[in-house]
Protein backbone atom coordinates (compact mmCIF):
# COMPACT_ATOMS: atom_id res chain seq x y z
CA UNK A 1 0.00 0.00 0.00
CA UNK A 2 1.38 3.42 -0.96
CA UNK A 3 0.66 6.88 0.45
CA UNK A 4 -2.24 7.40 -1.98
CA UNK A 5 -4.04 4.29 -0.73
CA UNK A 6 -3.28 5.05 2.92
CA UNK A 7 -4.75 8.55 2.63
CA UNK A 8 -7.86 7.30 0.84
CA UNK A 9 -8.39 4.44 3.32
CA UNK A 10 -8.02 6.68 6.39
CA UNK A 11 -10.22 9.41 4.88
CA UNK A 12 -13.04 6.94 4.25
CA UNK A 13 -12.63 5.39 7.69
CA UNK A 14 -13.23 8.87 9.16
CA UNK A 15 -16.23 9.42 6.85
CA UNK A 16 -14.61 12.47 5.31
CA UNK A 17 -15.08 13.68 1.75
CA UNK A 18 -12.07 14.92 -0.22
CA UNK A 19 -13.42 18.45 0.23
CA UNK A 20 -13.74 18.05 4.02
CA UNK A 21 -10.23 16.67 4.31
CA UNK A 22 -8.90 19.52 2.18
CA UNK A 23 -10.61 22.01 4.52
CA UNK A 24 -8.98 20.38 7.57
CA UNK A 25 -5.53 20.41 5.95
CA UNK A 26 -5.92 23.90 4.49
CA UNK A 27 -5.45 22.97 0.83
CA UNK A 28 -7.60 22.88 -2.31
CA UNK A 29 -9.70 19.79 -2.97
CA UNK A 30 -7.71 18.99 -6.13
CA UNK A 31 -4.59 18.61 -3.94
CA UNK A 32 -6.27 15.71 -2.11
CA UNK A 33 -7.53 14.36 -5.42
CA UNK A 34 -4.00 14.34 -6.88
CA UNK A 35 -2.64 12.71 -3.74
CA UNK A 36 -5.18 9.88 -3.82
CA UNK A 37 -4.57 9.34 -7.54
CA UNK A 38 -0.87 8.85 -6.84
CA UNK A 39 0.17 11.99 -8.72
CA UNK A 40 1.66 13.53 -5.55
CA UNK A 41 4.17 11.26 -3.84
CA UNK A 42 5.63 13.62 -1.24
CA UNK A 43 3.09 16.19 0.00
CA UNK A 44 4.66 19.23 1.67
CA UNK A 45 1.87 19.48 4.25
CA UNK A 46 2.20 15.87 5.46
CA UNK A 47 2.13 16.83 9.15
CA UNK A 48 -1.20 18.68 8.78
CA UNK A 49 -2.50 15.79 6.70
CA UNK A 50 -1.49 13.30 9.39
CA UNK A 51 -3.24 15.32 12.11
CA UNK A 52 -6.43 15.47 10.03
CA UNK A 53 -6.32 11.72 9.41
CA UNK A 54 -5.47 10.96 13.07
CA UNK A 55 -2.22 9.16 12.29
CA UNK A 56 1.50 9.87 12.28
CA UNK A 57 3.43 11.43 9.37
CA UNK A 58 5.73 8.39 9.16
CA UNK A 59 2.71 6.10 8.88
CA UNK A 60 1.38 8.12 5.95
CA UNK A 61 4.69 8.34 4.12
CA UNK A 62 6.22 4.93 4.87
CA UNK A 63 3.43 2.78 6.31
CA UNK A 64 5.29 2.31 9.58
CA UNK A 65 4.22 2.92 13.16
CA UNK A 66 0.84 2.84 14.83
CA UNK A 67 -1.99 4.63 13.09
CA UNK A 68 -3.49 6.16 16.23
CA UNK A 69 -0.32 6.62 18.26
CA UNK A 70 -0.06 10.40 18.21
CA UNK A 71 2.86 10.34 20.63
CA UNK A 72 5.15 8.99 17.93
CA UNK A 73 4.76 12.13 15.81
CA UNK A 74 7.74 13.57 17.67
CA UNK A 75 10.04 10.79 16.38
CA UNK A 76 10.31 12.26 12.90
CA UNK A 77 12.10 15.51 13.59
CA UNK A 78 13.62 16.39 10.24
CA UNK A 79 12.48 16.77 6.66
CA UNK A 80 15.61 15.83 4.77
CA UNK A 81 16.63 17.02 1.27
CA UNK A 82 16.86 14.54 -1.59
CA UNK A 83 20.19 15.29 -3.27
CA UNK A 84 22.22 13.90 -6.16
CA UNK A 85 25.15 11.52 -5.83
CA UNK A 86 27.49 14.26 -7.06
CA UNK A 87 26.16 16.57 -4.36
CA UNK A 88 26.67 13.82 -1.79
CA UNK A 89 30.31 13.64 -2.82
CA UNK A 90 30.65 17.32 -1.93
CA UNK A 91 28.55 17.14 1.22
CA UNK A 92 31.50 17.77 3.54
CA UNK A 93 31.42 21.31 2.14
CA UNK A 94 27.73 21.96 2.64
CA UNK A 95 27.97 25.41 0.98
CA UNK A 96 28.27 23.64 -2.39
CA UNK A 97 24.74 22.28 -2.04
CA UNK A 98 21.52 24.23 -1.62
CA UNK A 99 19.21 21.87 0.27
CA UNK A 100 16.44 24.49 0.28
CA UNK A 101 15.76 23.78 -3.39
CA UNK A 102 15.55 20.01 -2.91
CA UNK A 103 12.55 17.72 -2.59
CA UNK A 104 12.23 16.76 1.08
CA UNK A 105 11.34 13.54 2.89
CA UNK A 106 10.35 13.06 6.50
CA UNK A 107 12.87 10.94 8.39
CA UNK A 108 11.08 8.47 10.73
CA UNK A 109 14.17 7.93 12.93
CA UNK A 110 16.37 10.25 14.96
CA UNK A 111 19.07 11.91 12.88
CA UNK A 112 21.33 14.95 12.82
CA UNK A 113 20.41 18.18 11.05
CA UNK A 114 23.08 17.51 8.40
CA UNK A 115 21.37 14.30 7.24
CA UNK A 116 20.14 13.90 3.66
CA UNK A 117 18.42 11.47 1.30
CA UNK A 118 19.75 9.70 -1.80
CA UNK A 119 17.95 7.59 -4.38
CA UNK A 120 19.73 4.27 -5.00
CA UNK A 121 21.07 3.89 -8.54
CA UNK A 122 22.04 0.59 -10.15
CA UNK A 123 22.10 -2.99 -8.90
CA UNK A 124 25.36 -3.24 -6.95
CA UNK A 125 23.48 -3.42 -3.62
CA UNK A 126 20.70 -5.83 -4.64
CA UNK A 127 18.84 -7.72 -3.27
CA UNK A 128 18.91 -5.73 0.00
CA UNK A 129 18.66 -2.34 -1.73
CA UNK A 130 17.00 -1.94 -5.11
CA UNK A 131 17.31 0.69 -7.80
CA UNK A 132 15.03 3.58 -6.85
CA UNK A 133 15.00 2.95 -3.08
CA UNK A 134 15.57 5.96 -0.85
CA UNK A 135 18.39 5.84 1.68
CA UNK A 136 18.58 8.29 4.58
CA UNK A 137 22.19 9.20 5.39
CA UNK A 138 23.52 10.78 8.60
CA UNK A 139 27.06 12.23 8.38
CA UNK A 140 27.27 12.33 12.19
CA UNK A 141 26.33 8.69 12.85
CA UNK A 142 29.20 6.35 13.73
CA UNK A 143 30.30 4.07 10.89
CA UNK A 144 31.30 0.64 12.24
CA UNK A 145 31.95 -2.80 10.76
CA UNK A 146 28.86 -3.91 8.83
CA UNK A 147 27.41 -0.40 8.47
CA UNK A 148 25.96 0.61 5.12
CA UNK A 149 27.73 3.81 4.18
CA UNK A 150 27.99 6.48 1.52
CA UNK A 151 31.63 7.12 0.66
CA UNK A 152 33.59 9.36 -1.68
CA UNK A 153 36.74 8.19 -3.41
CA UNK A 154 39.25 11.02 -3.61
CA UNK A 155 39.76 10.63 -7.37
CA UNK A 156 36.00 10.86 -8.01
CA UNK A 157 33.67 13.63 -6.87
CA UNK A 158 30.70 11.30 -7.04
CA UNK A 159 29.74 9.27 -3.97
CA UNK A 160 29.18 5.51 -3.84
CA UNK A 161 26.96 3.33 -1.63
CA UNK A 162 28.45 0.16 -0.11
CA UNK A 163 28.81 -1.87 3.10
CA UNK A 164 31.78 -1.04 5.33
CA UNK A 165 33.93 -4.07 6.19
CA UNK A 166 36.68 -3.73 8.81
CA UNK A 167 39.20 -6.55 9.23
CA UNK A 168 41.99 -5.68 11.63
CA UNK A 169 43.55 -2.46 10.37
CA UNK A 170 42.14 -2.87 6.86
CA UNK A 171 38.87 -1.36 5.64
CA UNK A 172 36.88 -2.29 2.54
CA UNK A 173 33.73 -1.17 0.75
CA UNK A 174 31.65 -4.24 -0.14
CA UNK A 175 28.90 -4.65 -2.74
CA UNK A 176 25.81 -6.51 -1.48
CA UNK A 177 25.12 -8.06 -4.89
CA UNK A 178 27.02 -11.40 -5.00
CA UNK A 179 27.22 -11.13 -8.79
CA UNK A 180 28.76 -7.66 -8.80
CA UNK A 181 32.22 -7.83 -10.49
CA UNK A 182 34.04 -5.64 -7.94
CA UNK A 183 33.06 -7.18 -4.61
CA UNK A 184 35.58 -5.42 -2.37
CA UNK A 185 37.15 -1.96 -2.77
CA UNK A 186 40.11 -1.48 -0.40
CA UNK A 187 40.18 1.81 1.50
CA UNK A 188 43.80 2.98 1.58
CA UNK A 189 43.51 6.57 2.72
CA UNK A 190 41.90 7.41 -0.62
CA UNK A 191 38.33 7.42 0.64
CA UNK A 192 36.15 9.65 2.81
CA UNK A 193 33.10 8.24 4.57
CA UNK A 194 30.34 10.76 3.91
CA UNK A 195 27.79 9.20 6.26
CA UNK A 196 25.97 6.13 7.54
CA UNK A 197 22.66 4.86 6.18
CA UNK A 198 20.17 5.04 9.06
CA UNK A 199 16.91 4.24 7.27
CA UNK A 200 15.66 2.91 3.94
CA UNK A 201 12.44 3.79 2.16
CA UNK A 202 11.53 1.16 -0.40
CA UNK A 203 10.50 2.22 -3.89
CA UNK A 204 6.94 1.43 -4.90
Amino acid sequence: MDIANRVKKLRKALNLTQYQLAELVGVAQNSIQKLEKGETKNPRNIESLARALKCTPEYLQFGIGEIDNATSTSVAKHQLPLISWVQAGAWSDISEVNPLDAERFLCPVNCSERSFVLRVQGISMEPKFNDGDLIFVDPEAECIHGSYVVARLDDNNQATFKQLIIEGNQKFLKAANPNWPEQLIPINGNCTLVGKVIFTGKSL
